[in-house]
């Protein structure tokens, strides 16, 4: 064997073993994820993993058109809203458990994504953003003013839980559980989409729209279906959110921080990647949730000015995020072995 098939060899074997590797990653990831509260007795600190995988959840949803499709929508508070006002309201006035009105609002939430999406997506770049804006404000707006909607006061759930149907604990953990099982189906479903064809599709309209549709890709077809998948796990981040909290109101709702704040976590973390938006998640929530322990009151305008400041970190220094620093590192890597 020569000298260069040797090399050859050796370089690609690092390829061969790099699917093990991030399959056990994932595998320990996973593990280390459902066991983790068990080793965590402060309750401040679970809460604050269930609030890091519902904004996981959030995020991940809003990847699915943001990331993938390069559709960046900063209206997605007007999903992640309908789904918690249905929880909400299916309990006020049907008396039903909260998460009984998940259902209706994914429901809502795809005639909202069938509805905005097939006018705004004649618009691109600032002008989408723009537009998916105007359309929460407005929708935030309209639940202020309609008292049958909870109006500016907001709507409340089962102070007492009534029955395990209820899904009210004074425990955070039984919240965790069932957040870290909804996250681990939505990354199943983006996995399974990034692979396939519509992935594929995906992906060419975020590098070039125009090329895509000559080539004959059904642009407007696929971030339909993007959007109502999207659209729909974010219902259901909502429904989740309103069945913890117990609450919700305009802002808490429907507010454009709940909008940003989905672009942020997945852009820290890496758009259109698979684990990004979890990655983001783990680094922005418990920062966010300490800032506002720590000033009280005025914990949400150090909330502002620390997703200002990262989104000028991110724009300036690294656009593609953690994910974009770790490809690098791993060049630099591949480069130095190579010398």
């Amino acid at each position: 064997m020569s000298t260069d098939q040797q090399a050859a060899m050796v370089a690609e074997a690092p390829e061969r073993g790099r699917p093990l590797l991030v399959a056990a990653l994932v595998l320990l990831g996973a593990a280390a994820a459902v066991l983790w509260p068990l080793w965590v007795e402060d309750v401040f600190l679970q809460r604050i993993g269930a609030l890091t995988v519902l904004a996981a959840i959030s995020a991940s949803a809003w990847n699915l058109i943001g990331g993938y499709a390069g559709q960046v929508s900063i209206g997605h508070a007007v999903f992640f809203g309908a789904g918690a006002y249905a929880s909400l309201l299916a309990y006020t006035n049907l008396d039903w458990p909260p998460m009984a009105g998940a259902p209706i609002g994914i429901a809502v939430a795809l005639v909202f994504a069938v509805v905005t999406g097939l006018p705004t997506f004649r618009l691109r770049g600032h002008y989408f953003s723009m537009a998916t804006i105007a359309t929460a404000e407005l929708l935030r707006i309209l639940v202020i003013n309609l008292p049958s909607l909870g109006g500016a006061v907001g709507l409340s759930g089962p102070a007492v839980p009534r029955s395990m149907a209820d899904l009210s604990f004074t425990s955070p953990l039984p919240y965790y559980w069932m957040f870290l099982g909804v996250l681990a189906v939505l990354l199943g479903v983006t996995h399974w989409m990034n692979r396939s064809r519509m992935g594929f599709y995906l992906r060419a309209i975020r590098g070039q729209e125009r090329a895509a549709r000559s080539l004959g890709v059904k642009v407007r077809r696929y971030k339909l279906y993007a959007l109502l998948l999207s659209a729909g796990f974010t219902a259901l981040s909502g429904s989740l959110f309103a069945t913890m909290i117990g609450f919700v109101d305009p802002d808490s709702g429907l507010g454009i921080l709940i909008s940003v704040k989905m672009v942020i976590v997945a852009a820290l973390g890496g758009a259109g990647t698979l684990f990004g938006p979890l990655a983001g998640a783990i680094i922005l929530v418990p920062l966010e949730e300490w800032t506002n322990a720590a000033f009280g009151g005025g914990g949400t305008g150090i909330t502002y000015l620390v997703y200002g400041a990262i989104i000028m970190l991110v724009s300036r220094f690294a656009p593609g995020g953690l994910a974009e620093i770790l490809q690098r590192l791993r060049r630099l890597g591949g480069a130095r072995r190579a010398a």
